[in-house]
């Protein structure tokens, strides 16, 4: 089951980092991808860095290495104390 939806989730990714016109088109402009991501481009930088985001997450879902690397991300978080 990780497989499919971690290929699923590739394939989405992947389509919304090729259609970004499409998507910023039929979505709209975003006001936080303008204000931090460019002045003409952020939006559809935006879109397309979720994109990615989502790519590399269903990447580490289908590997079956997503709990590691958020294990990875939060260890400063859990050890606080040294």
């Amino acid at each position: 089951m990780k497989i499919i939806l971690g290929i699923i989730m590739m394939v989405v990714g992947a389509l919304i980092t090729i259609k970004s016109e499409a998507i910023l088109n039929f979505f709209g402009r975003i006001a936080f991808f303008e204000k931090y991501l460019g002045t003409e481009g952020g939006s559809r930088l935006g879109y397309k860095l979720i994109g990615i985001l989502m790519f590399f997450i269903g990447l580490l879902v289908m590997t079956g290495m997503i709990e590691g690397f958020m294990r990875w991300i939060l260890s400063p978080l859990f050890n606080l104390g040294g």
